[in-house]
This record gives C-alpha cells, structure tokens and sequence, in this order.
C-alpha cells in the first residue's frame, strides 16, 4: 500500500505565496515521476507541474515564473513553491505520483493520489 499526504494549502491575499508538501509513504521501492493537478469548480483538473526523479520539471504556462515544483527523494516528498499567487490559482490541488512499490517478492508500479488541498486566493 502507498499513500500521499499532502499538506500546506490555505487562504492567502492576492500576491502571497503558499509552500504545498506532498510526502509518500508505504511499502515503496521508488518513487519515479511526481505531478501537482489542480482542479477550480467547474473545471477540468489540470497538470500544474512536474518533475521525475531525475529532477527534470515542467510547468503550464499560466505558473512558469511563479510555481516551482521540487523534490527531496531521500524523504519520498515532494513541493510546489506557489509565489505572486493570483485569484485564478484558486482550486483544489492534488498530488500525483508514479510508485514502484515491492511486497512478497513482487514489483508493482502504480499511479496515487493525494486527498487535495485547498488553495483560496482572495482579498
């Protein structure tokens, strides 16, 4: 079984900033890929960034220069560094990740996901 947990949301003022975590735990041989989705009421969920376990990222245009996605694989964790927050980045934001887990002398490589944080940016 894995798990992710996630933690850091909350409201801030237009302009803020706001660090999410997002730490997997379990019977875990390697995390691979790690994504932040987010999803705003009546929208669809979309990718916000990622980054694999090399350390390369990627981001939507709306965050590039804002967002910053890191990783620390020692501590199977992972971060979005969220500044110069905007109202439109309001949503629930949900962790993804890609897992390579072992249990009785069987790999498994599954995706998870985290149980969402809510994000309000307003003044």
């Amino acid at each position: 079984q894995v798990q992710l947990v996630e933690s850091g949301g909350g409201l801030v003022q237009p302009g803020g900033s706001l660090r999410l975590s997002c730490a997997a735990s379990g019977s875990i041989f390697r995390v691979n890929a790690m994504g932040w989705y987010r999803q705003a009421p009546g929208k669809q969920r979309e990718l916000v960034a990622g980054i694999t376990s090399g350390g390369t990222t990627n981001y939507v245009d709306s965050v590039k220069g804002r967002f910053t996605i890191s990783r620390d694989n020692a501590k199977n964790t992972a971060y979005l560094q969220m500044n110069s927050l905007k109202p439109e980045d309001t949503a629930v934001y949900y962790c993804n990740a890609e897992v390579t887990s072992w249990s009785g002398g069987v790999y498994y490589t599954g995706g998870y996901w985290g149980q969402g944080a809510q994000v309000t940016v307003s003044s």
